[in-house]
């Protein structure tokens, strides 16, 4: 009996030896869905659309692109963890949902290191310091002074409690020494609406999403994090050239995952494909239209990061008392 029992298993395990090498191979058969976890009209969404195509083409099969917003984008990374890890269903998401969210919720519902392979880190964006261009500041130290002037009470809008912009912010008040009353936004749009208003006076986004305001003159750009200038504004300093430290390596970027246990003859196709989309030359261009820089690291190196990404952005909620509306 024992001897039969050893060999149904043998030949069970023989058995899928075989069928993983036969599915892979056979990988993909039907259309890959990204989840982006943010309503349309966003970067995320810009971003995930302009990969979707090339990589429809790579692959031979059709790449859907379904938004499910909610929860500062949790909704849709717990989507995410629902699905099979077979290759179809992937998540384009911005470090709020990779990094932030798990220092901000206590019962988040994921854990990006516990529930996803990560892929790649696609693209990066610095975050930006803009005024309205009724503010008197042309410079940094100008925007302190404004700053100072008004006693911490002058508006400072972000894309919303908890976003990487918010983030962003407290470091920079932090690390300048100042102060300023925060308005946390339902998004980037209506933050970057009401800062061309005037009923915000600065503003903190992600380059990308101001840079059609600033070129036009509507919104005036006083500096960006990072450790070098952006080259679509390079007459443009860093917060550290401009005299503020500790943000040489903030940056919006956007990373693709899957659901933990991704086989690894799918996982290689898989990264393999959208690496060539990302590292192509017409997708370098369109993102540089958008702001962005292409990334483009292996899975490995997108995981170390994503890691370090957390445990910093943790620091910094803690350090700074944040909460979420």
């Amino acid at each position: 009996m024992k001897n039969t029992l050893k060999k149904l298993a043998a030949a069970a395990t023989a058995a899928l030896a075989l069928a993983a090498p036969a599915f892979a191979s056979d990988y993909p058969s039907r259309p890959i869905t990204i989840i982006v976890p943010y309503a349309p009209g966003g970067s995320s969404d810009a971003i995930a659309r302009r990969i979707s195509q090339p990589l429809a083409e790579v692959l031979g099969t059709s790449v859907v692109v379904e938004n499910k917003a909610g929860a500062n984008g949790a909704l849709g990374a717990v989507q995410l963890t629902r699905a099979k890890p077979d290759g179809y269903t992937l998540l384009l998401g911005a470090l709020g949902v990779l990094a932030i969210n798990q220092g901000l919720y206590k019962n988040l519902g994921y854990l990006p290191e516990r529930d996803f392979d990560m892929l790649t880190i696609a693209v990066r964006t610095p975050n930006a310091i803009v005024v309205n261009p009724k503010v008197p500041a042309h410079s940094i130290p100008e925007l302190l002074t404004y700053l100072k002037s008004s006693g911490g009470k002058a508006p400072i809008a972000t894309a919303g409690s908890g976003s990487s912009e918010h983030l962003t912010l407290a470091l920079f008040l932090q690390n300048a020494g100042t102060e300023g009353v925060h308005v946390p936004y339902k998004g980037g749009g209506p933050a970057i609406s009401d800062t061309l208003a005037g009923h915000a006076e600065v503003l903190v986004s992600n380059l990308g999403n101001v840079a059609p305001y600033t070129k036009s003159g509507q919104l005036r750009l006083l500096a960006i994090t990072g450790d070098k200038r952006d080259r679509m504004t390079p007459a443009t300093m860093t917060l550290a050239q401009a005299g503020v430290h500790g943000l040489d390596d903030v940056y919006s970027w956007q990373g693709i995952a899957a659901p933990k246990g991704l086989p690894s003859a799918i996982k290689q196709r898989l990264s393999e494909a959208i690496l060539k989309v990302l590292t192509s030359d017409a997708f370098g261009r369109q993102m540089a239209e958008l702001g962005f820089e292409v990334v483009a690291n292996n899975g490995a190196e997108a995981t170390a990061f994503q890691i370090r990404e957390a445990a910093r952005w943790k620091k910094v909620i803690e350090a700074n008392n944040v909460k979420v509306d």
